[in-house]
């Protein structure tokens, strides 16, 4: 995708309002997640990582002129995801958290934009 093309443009700012983890935080993340209390009951050796998660690492650690259309599609539903999380945020809710913290959005920073006061769709 070469190409300047006005749709990249929106989902790429879109997404990178509503991921406020760097690809680097949100793997960290994802890695000791994966390791929590039922990192030992698991038979596989599997590590338990958010396939979703991968994609959005994946996702931050490319160019705007390397996104692909599935990369497109997965900004597209991530940035509905944290928009949709956060127009009833549970601050004190731990899995409310960590399904945010998942696609890498973590709405306790500061620069966590509620959907009332920023369009996270363009």
């Amino acid at each position: 995708m070469a190409e300047h093309d006005d749709r990249v443009d929106a989902l790429w700012d879109a997404f990178h309002s509503a991921v406020n983890m760097t690809g680097e935080e949100l793997r960290e993340w994802l890695l000791t997640d994966a390791s929590g209390e039922e990192a030992f009951e698991r038979p596989d050796p599997d590590l338990g990582v958010s396939e979703r998660g991968e994609e959005v690492v994946s996702v931050l650690r490319k160019r705007r002129t390397d996104v692909t259309d599935a990369d497109l599609d997965l900004m597209e539903q991530v940035t509905g995801y944290v928009r949709e999380r956060l127009a009833e945020p549970r601050r004190q809710d731990a899995r409310w958290r960590r399904s945010l913290l998942s696609v890498g959005h973590d709405p306790l920073r500061p620069d966590s934009v509620r959907p009332d006061e920023e369009d996270l769709e363009g």
